[in-house]
């Protein structure tokens, strides 16, 4: 039964290649030679010594089983390819859509900059914007209600200077009534500009960053 075992261990292996299709045709390949194989035995066996029949079905069974693992797979990379194809037109969606996502750096506009705060109880809020080089072009301080509370900065500076558009980081901390630290975290608000469909998952660019969709907090709808 040894070229029965090496037919069947050749079908295993063959499990392993790397693609769906080389290994079908492998599998297909060798149950062509098992079945070879095994008729020649049973032609040419020993009729006062016959071959053992329970080792013929365990190693149909044997073969069917690795058969239906390769449908299955063969299945699931199916699956896999429309979950990828939902995943981009989801994706798509975005694109053109005001999102918030956690982070300190959002984009000075006309329009001015955008965060939210997000606390747990009364606290007053202690900010401090910086550009891209690191030069603080704010500081300030303002009292915040628990939940989310939007903040925008019309791009002056303490002194009254207009400051250039671009990329501004802002750092944040809280303290409640008892000058006891209040945990306190910052999120941006911005439109998505465009999608990534070429990575997986793909990836939505804000402000210049890029964030997978399950980093999208809310979608915010203009004012009408």
């Amino acid at each position: 039964m040894s070229l029965i075992s090496n037919a069947t261990a050749a079908s295993t292996a063959s499990t392993t290649g790397t693609t769906t299709a080389v290994d079908s045709a492998t599998i297909a390949s060798n149950f062509t030679t098992f079945l070879q194989l095994l008729t020649t035995q049973l032609k040419n066996q020993n009729p006062l010594d016959p071959l053992d029949t329970n080792q013929f079905t365990q190693q149909l069974v044997q073969f069917a089983s690795v058969e239906q693992q390769m449908k299955s797979n063969d299945q699931l990379a199916t699956v896999v390819a429309i979950e990828k194809s939902a995943q981009s037109t989801s994706a798509l969606a975005y694109v053109g859509h005001t999102v918030v996502v956690d982070g300190s750096t959002t984009a000075l506009t006309d329009s001015g900059a955008t965060w939210s705060f997000n606390v747990s109880k009364p606290s007053t809020a202690n900010v401090t914007i910086k550009d891209e080089t690191g030069q603080t072009a704010y500081t300030g301080s303002f009292a915040v209600n628990p939940g989310v509370q939007k903040f925008t900065w019309d791009g002056r500076g303490n002194d009254g200077t207009a400051w250039p558009a671009g990329r501004y980081t802002m750092s944040a901390t809280a303290l409640d009534a008892n000058n006891q630290s209040v945990g306190i975290s910052t999120e941006v608000q911005a439109v998505v500009d465009s999608v990534d469909l070429t990575q997986d998952p793909p990836l939505l660019s804000v402000n210049g960053q890029n964030y997978t969709m399950d980093k999208i907090k809310r979608i915010v709808v203009p004012n009408s």
